[in-house]
């Protein structure tokens, strides 16, 4: 499965996604401090968390990764969504309260440089969450769920990212430990491996969840990031390139 909107809409309709996405709930509400009024952004397929943690927010948006396609949200009242590049959100600085980040880091082409974007609009105060594929579990080794696809984190490579982009990690939790299996028995199963996967083997885990806190006391380079990005129009016509002639051809036009 890639990471088009289309294909992770259709795995969280299905049975095994419902149970996924009950999965992951489950984990972001053991690290996720309650903040009325907050602004809240979900970058990536946030959708089913923005529902439920952004009931009390002040301002709720989902932005989507170009690369992944985006879709309307909320239904019934005007859309809150944006067609985003990852590096380069369309927010001032300081303007939002915390960001979460799901099906976005594993596919980003330049990690640290998303990171380094989210820290530029978080407010002071400022957290993100986010939730990776774990590189030691199973659901990371099978492409018919969103989390086999991109790359994969071990904790400590979480860790050394976030420092790298000057935010401090101060929560974890772990979720997805029923392994992916359309199988019904397995399904089945569900609740009691979830279970038992937080108790007895929680670095086998699906996906790692992380909340870290912005970090301000640590000078950053003063450096302007070029942009890599190039818009062109997909209806503009390409056409070919005009060619300009010489000051020789110019006078002797059998040259």
């Amino acid at each position: 499965m890639s990471s088009d909107i289309v294909n992770i809409r259709a795995f969280y309709a299905s049975l095994t996604g419902r149970l996924a996405e009950r999965s992951l709930t489950m984990a972001l509400s053991s690290i996720w401090a309650n903040v009325p009024k907050e602004r809240l952004v979900g970058l990536g397929y946030t959708l089913p968390w923005l529902e439920r943690f952004g009931a009390d927010s002040d301002r709720a948006i989902a932005f989507m990764p170009a690369a992944q396609g985006a879709v309307r949200w909320p239904g019934e009242k005007p859309s809150a969504t944006a067609l985003v590049f990852e590096e380069e959100l369309p927010l001032v600085d300081s303007s939002v309260d915390r960001v979460l980040l799901v099906h976005t880091l594993e596919h980003s082409e330049n990690p640290r440089e998303t990171l380094n974007e989210i820290w530029r609009v978080l407010s002071p105060a400022g957290r993100v969450v986010i939730v990776v594929p774990n590189r030691r579990g199973v659901w990371a080794r099978f492409e018919h769920t969103p989390f086999g696809t991109g790359r994969p984190y071990s904790r400590g490579q979480l860790d050394a990212l976030l420092r790298e982009a000057n935010f401090t990690p101060s929560a974890w939790a772990d979720a997805l430990f029923c392994p992916p299996s359309k199988r019904r028995w397995v399904l089945r199963l569900h609740s009691s491996l979830e279970r038992l996967g937080r108790r007895f083997w929680p670095i086998f885990s699906g996906v790692i969840v992380v909340e870290a806190q912005k970090r301000l006391y640590q000078a950053l380079p003063a450096a302007k990031r070029a942009s890599r990005r190039v818009f062109v129009p997909v209806l503009t016509p390409q056409g070919a390139a005009m060619h300009h002639p010489t000051v020789s051809q110019r006078r002797n036009p059998t040259v």
